[in-house]
């Protein structure tokens, strides 16, 4: 073998070999029956991690009584437990993988950073740019008795989605819902995620997420149980303010002279 060609192939495969990569599934350390949590480690050290809930409904289309037409019917799904996780980590991609009931199901997140370019300088974020689910109909747990049953794959289309501050984890407790289009005749497949704290790149402490970044609709969420309180602090110190205002009033008033009502009075003084 030519030396050359036995250095190129050796430089290749080194860093593969360096860069070790191992995936946790750490969902049975979760305090939520629903919530399940990842960890990628890169030569010993945390490059990813990812904690949240999924539901999945997919549709599917099984023969009617009559034998002759389809009826649409809808399969729900979480994600199991003793899921099987693959994940890689990268300076600007990363992927986080999902397969459980045999590699019957698949549930993939694909993770891009990009820099833009402002008027201010240069805006550096992280986000979710795709999402695919793959499925087989031939799995009878979800699927009994679905017609003409075959392997499809549902994938995101033009994602942006949990856009996040480089170096800051993503948070989001409320629910948040993205559709898929199924390569089974374009059927619409639903992710619902929840309870979602992901980070993808830049983790500086192992096993911690850096601060987070909470989506718009849990800032809103805390506002509005925030609003009773400031609203309470406001009338109290409007309270404060007039008992004050009518205290000093009072003092004043009563260190003027008190002129005599009766002007014949005004004679003796």
């Amino acid at each position: 073998m030519d030396s050359t060609l036995v250095l190129f192939c050796f430089f290749n495969i080194l860093p593969r070999i360096l860069a070790e990569q191992e995936v946790e599934n750490l969902s049975g350390l979760s305090t939520s029956p629903d919530k399940d949590i990842f960890v990628v480690r890169e030569n010993g050290t945390t490059c990813l991690m990812a904690e949240f809930a999924v539901r999945i409904v997919v549709p599917f289309d099984v023969l009617a009584m009559n034998g002759i037409d389809l009826i649409t019917e809808q399969a729900l799904m979480t994600l199991p437990r003793g899921a099987e996780v693959q994940g890689k980590c990268g300076s600007t991609e990363a992927e986080l993988q999902m397969s459980w009931n045999k590699d019957a199901y698949t549930f993939s997140l694909f993770f891009i950073k990009e820099a833009h370019n402002l008027s201010k300088g240069q805006d550096v974020v992280w986000k979710i740019n795709k999402i695919q689910f793959a499925y087989d109909t031939n799995e009878p747990s979800h699927f009994g008795n679905a017609f003409n049953p075959e392997k499809h794959t549902a994938s995101s289309h033009r994602l942006s989605a949990f856009v996040t501050p480089a170096g800051r984890s993503y948070e989001c407790q409320a629910q948040q819902t993205i559709s898929l289009i199924s390569s089974d005749h374009q059927k619409g497949v639903t992710i619902s995620m929840s309870e979602v704290r992901i980070q993808p790149f830049d983790i500086k402490i192992d096993f911690m997420f850096s601060e987070a970044y909470k989506c718009i609709t849990d800032q809103r969420e805390q506002l509005e149980e925030m609003l009773p309180l400031i609203l309470g602090i406001i009338l109290a110190l409007i309270i404060v303010i007039t008992l004050a205002v009518y205290h000093i009033h009072q003092k004043m008033t009563a260190n003027q002279v008190q002129l005599p009502r009766d002007r014949s009075q005004y004679k003796n003084m």
